[in-house]
């Protein structure tokens, strides 16, 4: 079974970096998590690179990541300009689970080939055993299976258009379409897979 705790040298590499605090020598991400209200996790993201999220590629600058109404709903995530003014992106996830709940914000990447933007995983908010995995539409998915060499989560292409609507509430339609969605995966030959392949879906004993 496919699973981000198995991680790879590299990816072991940048987990330390980002959660030890050395993002001056990564000089990509830097994060910290917002005290205000966190039922809605909210975490304050700066990168100096771009990084692909599903549906778009962000370029450098600083974002919110929050759940949306994380009292009812704990699988939407949207990404806001520094002051939450624009939303950026609204991304369906599915929860990751982690042996060990991190103790400082936490965003794991595919890895890429140089050269090519590095595409978020998921992200972790400190203290929780598990984290939002995202999912991507599936061309995009496909394109990142495959310079990556990994499996990626999945929905279909026409979902995309959901993900730049202007969401704000669980109610909305668009994200009543994202929730109902059928979630699956791709692996790097760009075919279909179980979910449970990609993702570990329950906790870890």
């Amino acid at each position: 079974m496919f699973n981000n705790r198995t991680a790879t040298p590299w990816n072991r590499g940048l987990r330390m970096a980002i959660t030890g605090g050395c993002m001056a020598v990564l000089g990509i991400w830097s994060m910290q998590r917002a005290t205000a209200d966190e039922r809605d996790k909210k975490t304050i993201v700066t990168i100096s690179a771009p990084v692909e999220v599903p549906g778009k590629v962000l370029p450098p600058g600083t974002y919110v990541f929050k759940l949306l109404d994380s009292s009812s709903n704990r699988n939407i995530v949207q990404i806001f300009d520094k002051d939450e003014k624009q939303l950026y992106a609204t991304v369906l996830a599915v929860p990751d689970y982690r042996l060990n709940p991190p103790d400082k914000p936490l965003i794991t990447f595919e890895e890429r080939p140089s050269g090519t933007p590095m595409a978020v995983k998921a992200w972790f908010y400190p203290g929780d055993e598990y984290g939002q995995q995202f999912v991507y539409p599936r061309n995009q998915a496909v394109e990142i299976a495959k310079r990556t060499n990994q499996n990626v989560l999945s929905m279909r292409d026409d979902m995309a258009k959901h993900i730049s609507a202007p969401s704000k509430a669980v109610g909305d339609a668009s994200v009543q379409e994202l929730q109902k969605t059928d979630v699956s995966g791709v692996n790097p030959s760009g075919e279909a897979v179980e979910l449970t392949v990609v993702v570990s879906t329950t906790p870890v004993k």
